[in-house]
């Protein structure tokens, strides 16, 4: 099965590169404006295949995307150091409404998953686009807050001492500085948090919060400053979200995809948890949020209704 990235910088190359060792897919095309780097890339790339698994990858151009099952959308301007996400809307919208259309001409069928930043409005601009083209918007899909899902859940599981695989949370709402960490539904092996901690005699008081909901909500801007770009952890969900797509696996990860109502605002895209498989988005589940954290999901909706209606 073929694997289309449009964008093959950090964020894109990393994306294959974790395709590659996972062994998703078959055949991955890089697409770039500058074709020195999507062949250099690609190049580095197959050589990783001897010690992987045998995917074929390679660069091209949009004709290249024809008969892709998905198709990465990672085109854009990097965030800079001290910049928040919505301030890459207008400059990244701009290079979208030029590649959405020509993708979705030779690869009509294919479910996309956008990564770009700010991933919610620019998921919300590629799903408008490609239904005015027939793409419905089901299989529009955007990373969302799959990465700062895996950060809540990495940080409790450290703290907690428990393989993050078994600490089940979400982070909703915005990827940016006013998404939800829905702290009220958080288990861990099957029990509530706080119950689970009492057994384990495990401090979780609100100093503890505050650091974890800090840690997760900055991530980001630690990073960007440390060392100029997030992508290991990007890159790796994105291959996540694709081996869900290909292989029809129908698993509930907190991508982004467009509502017609979320804490009664209206035409929205943000993160929920959602039902994912080969058709891209097949249901979306609202959540039984506290108090609080349903005040913080409405912030965090008019937060992003406010950018999508300042795109020009």
């Amino acid at each position: 099965m073929k694997i289309g990235i449009v964008g093959s910088g950090l964020v894109g190359s990393t994306a294959a590169y974790a395709c590659v060792m996972r062994g998703v897919g078959r055949e991955i095309v890089l697409v770039d404006v500058n074709q020195e780097r999507s062949l250099a890339e690609a190049d580095d790339l197959l050589h990783a295949v001897p010690f992987a698994h045998p995917v074929e990858v390679r660069n091209g151009d949009y004709n290249d995307l024809q008969n892709s099952r998905v198709v990465i959308l990672a085109a854009g301007v990097n965030q800079k150091p001290g910049e928040t996400r919505l301030q890459l809307l207008q400059r990244n919208a701009d290079i979208f409404a030029e590649i959405v259309p020509r993708v979705v001409r030779v690869s009509p069928g294919a479910v996309f998953v956008v990564a770009t930043n700010p991933v919610d409005v620019m998921t919300h601009l590629t799903s408008r686009i490609a239904i005015r083209l027939g793409v419905p918007a089901s299989r529009v899909i955007g990373s969302g807050t799959t990465l700062d899902t895996a950060r809540f859940r990495a940080l409790l599981g450290r703290y907690v001492g428990v393989d993050a695989r078994h600490v089940h949370a979400y982070v909703v709402g915005e990827h940016g500085d006013s998404e939800v960490l829905t702290w009220s539904l958080v288990t861990v092996g099957g029990m509530p948090l706080d119950e689970f901690c009492a057994q384990r005699r495990v401090t979780l008081d609100n100093s503890v919060r505050r650091e974890v909901d800090e840690r997760v909500r900055k991530a980001a801007y630690v990073i960007i400053k440390g060392k100029g770009a997030t992508y290991y952890g990007i890159g790796s969900a994105l291959a996540r979200i694709i081996d869900v797509i290909l292989r029809d696996q129908r698993s509930i990860l907190t991508v982004c995809t467009p509502h017609s109502e979320v804490q009664q605002i209206r035409d929205v895209t943000l993160s929920l948890p959602h039902l994912v498989g080969g058709d891209g988005v097949l249901a979306s589940f609202p959540l039984s949020l506290s108090e609080d954290e349903s005040k913080k999901l409405k912030t965090s909706a008019g937060v992003l209704k406010e950018a999508i209606e300042s795109l020009k």
